[in-house]
């Protein structure tokens, strides 16, 4: 059976490249985009399939609102995607406080809206399905991102509880976390720290990292999205790309090390 997906972010990116996968095999796609001239080369294709949405995220009453039409307009909801987001580059001492917030409220805040707008609909229907843009980054950190680092560790946070209390609905929840791929998140649409002198050693070390041959080829997704979105029993986390697991790996069995390490010293801190 075609799907109804709700898709945010879908101006260019993964997002943009997954609506159209998605309509390209006759499904139904609401898109949502701060500026709908992004997607009018994809409604003059697919005019009776997709129904492009303008919507800021962060805004919490628009979000409700984008989710309602899109229920109202194709009567269901089978998928939800929260992609919308961007990336925030600078050291944690470098970060303003609007630079903080103002990530905290696109990638999660603004992720949390359009779920809770989803799930009362999904409940009712007793399915549905909610994907989660989260990142490597979540699951381990790079300097240079921390203000993001933690954003999508939030995301992790909310999105892992979250699955606990709808399983019972009949609503999954997947996490999915891409390592670097070669789309727009680090360039225009990526925001940039006034610069501290004192870190640039931390800088040139990060920036030397991601020069490498590490960057993933956005068109090559598509394929596994769709796989993710026709499983009946979808996981409730999926990496993306062939970076991430073993750096996750690596880094798990050096925590695993830590805390057995301490086991000691935290068993004592019970008290009994």
């Amino acid at each position: 059976m075609k799907k109804v997906i709700f898709i945010t972010g879908a101006s260019r990116g993964f997002g943009k490249l997954w609506a159209e996968a998605f309509l390209r095999r006759g499904d139904k796609v609401a898109a949502t985009a701060r500026n709908l001239d992004t997607l009018a080369d994809l409604k003059k294709q697919y005019p009776d399939s997709l129904l492009p949405i303008r919507l800021d995220v962060t805004d919490h009453d628009a979000s409700f609102a984008a989710v309602r039409q899109a229920k109202e307009h194709f009567g269901r909801l089978d998928v939800v995607i929260n992609n919308a987001g961007y990336g925030l580059f600078g050291t944690v001492e470098e970060t303003t406080e609007k630079q903080a917030r103002d990530q905290m409220e696109a990638n999660f805040f603004g992720l949390l809206w359009v779920t809770q707008a989803a799930l009362p609909i999904m409940r009712a229907q007793g399915s549905g399905h909610i994907i989660q843009l989260s990142s490597m980054l979540g699951v381990v950190t790079l300097p240079v991102l921390g203000i993001y680092n933690a954003s999508k560790f939030a995301v992790e946070g909310l999105s892992e509880t979250l699955a606990t209390e709808v399983k019972g609905f009949g609503i999954h929840i997947t996490l999915v976390e891409p390592n670097g791929f070669a789309t727009d998140w680090g360039g225009a649409s990526a925001v940039q720290t006034a610069p501290i002198a004192a870190y640039e050693p931390v800088k040139a070390a990060f920036r030397e990292a991601a020069s490498g041959d590490i960057w993933g080829i956005p068109e090559a997704t598509t394929d596994p999205i769709l796989k993710l979105v026709d499983d009946p029993n979808p996981p409730l986390r999926l990496f993306l790309g062939k970076i991430a697991y073993p750096l996750a790996k690596q880094v798990y069995t050096e925590r695993l090390a830590t805390w057995e390490q301490w086991n000691d010293v935290a068993t004592a801190a019970h008290g009994k």
